[in-house]
């Protein structure tokens, strides 16, 4: 009876001491994950930006697998809300944050959390504040939308291309003028009808305004918006359309031209190893065609031959970088000679990149005006 009971003793504390050393192997193996997390202004299947993040998001899930664990914060309309959101990730032990929206982490208290949080790396898309556990990130789709709108351009037969933009934000006006710049250079002397939002998710607004731009004398649309709902409007009507952000031809499948796309996977892959391996540093990224972090999406059935053509030998320079949509001359609304002939709005100089995020002027040939309501917060 007592070996027994001493044999029941000694299997109990085996037990244990195999529990223990499960419980500390899986503490430890969770310890090793690094942990992500991405902020979105709208919802993760938007069909427009904030999904192109998330599929960004997982293309890092993919390639690091159980090495790292990523989640997202979704529907952050106001950047005031963006303070709580990453203290509940902080307290969640997320390490690294991509805010992916103009303004999450800068100006007023949003421009304090880095140092808030000195032990945790932020990441911002679209802005300008650098700082020592902070970096932003962006790429030159005034490129990729330019060669859009040569593809607006050729399809226009009233020289009358409508617009639905966002916010009158530096980042959408020069996208707005890079659009125009290349719809002109198909259709010369053709208008930009250009309407706002001031919302960066919002099919109900979007939706409205492609009717009225297209009952304002509109035969194609584009649009610098974050859902894909002008191009339902599109297909409906029969009327061609540009999108931006992602491969939104599902949505308009007869209609779609092409658009403006980004490849957030690369960059996003890179900095999370970098982070990982102890090497990651602050910086400002900004990509561009040659470097595959910008490009267009797939054609539509309309667009023909001869303007596929001409798109690819602009492809060509612009990689090549023997051609700038922003190089003079350039004039205004005003006929306001904005850039000389001989100068150009180069993004690889502090000059450069300077100006075209402070850009608050259209081209001739836009119609409107800059709005000057603010993103929320």
């Amino acid at each position: 009876m007592r070996k027994r009971k001493h044999l029941l003793v000694g299997v109990v504390m085996l037990l244990a001491v195999a529990a223990l050393a499960l419980a500390t192997s899986v503490s430890a193996k969770q310890a090793s994950v690094f942990k992500v997390a991405w902020i979105y202004p709208g919802p993760h299947n938007d069909g427009g930006w904030s999904q192109a993040h998330d599929a960004g998001r997982l293309y890092v899930q993919k390639m690091l697998g159980s090495k790292v664990q990523t989640t997202y914060k979704e529907n952050v309309f106001s950047n005031a809300s963006v303070p709580q959101i990453v203290a509940g990730l902080v307290r969640d032990g997320y390490q690294m944050i991509f805010a992916t929206s103009f303004g999450m982490l800068e100006l007023g208290v949003n421009g304090q959390l880095w140092k808030k949080y000195p032990k945790v790396l932020f990441e911002q898309a679209t802005g300008q504040q650098i700082e020592k556990n902070q970096s932003e990130y962006f790429g030159a789709a005034e490129d990729t939308i330019y060669l859009s709108g040569m593809a607006a351009g050729a399809a226009t037969k009233k020289g009358v291309v409508g617009y639905v933009a966002a916010f009158g934000i530096p980042e959408v006006v020069r996208h707005t003028n890079a659009f125009t710049l290349g719809v002109q250079a198909t259709h010369p002397g053709a208008k930009v009808k250009l309407l706002w939002t001031n919302s960066w998710f919002s099919p109900p607004k979007e939706t409205s305004a492609a009717q009225n731009l297209v009952a304002a004398g509109a035969d194609v649309l584009g649009q610098n918006v974050d859902s894909p709902a002008a191009g339902v409007y599109a297909e409906k009507h029969g009327i061609p359309w540009a999108g931006y952000d992602s491969n939104a031809q599902k949505f308009a499948p007869k209609q779609w031209l092409t658009a403006s796309v980004y490849n957030w996977g690369q960059y996003y892959l890179s900095r999370v190893k970098a982070a990982m391996a102890g090497t990651w540093k602050p910086g400002f990224y900004y990509g561009s065609i040659k470097d595959g972090f910008t490009a267009l999406a797939p054609y539509g059935p309309s667009v023909s031959a001869k303007t596929k053509a001409l798109i690819a030998a602009k492809e060509k320079a612009i990689e090549a970088g023997t051609f700038n949509e922003f190089c003079g001359p350039v004039y205004d609304q005003a006929g306001k000679l904005r850039i000389p002939k001989g100068k150009c709005l180069d993004p690889r100089t502090p000059s450069g990149i300077n100006a075209l995020y402070s850009m608050q002027w259209l081209v001739k040939g836009v119609i409107g005006s800059v709005s000057h309501v603010p993103p929320p917060g």
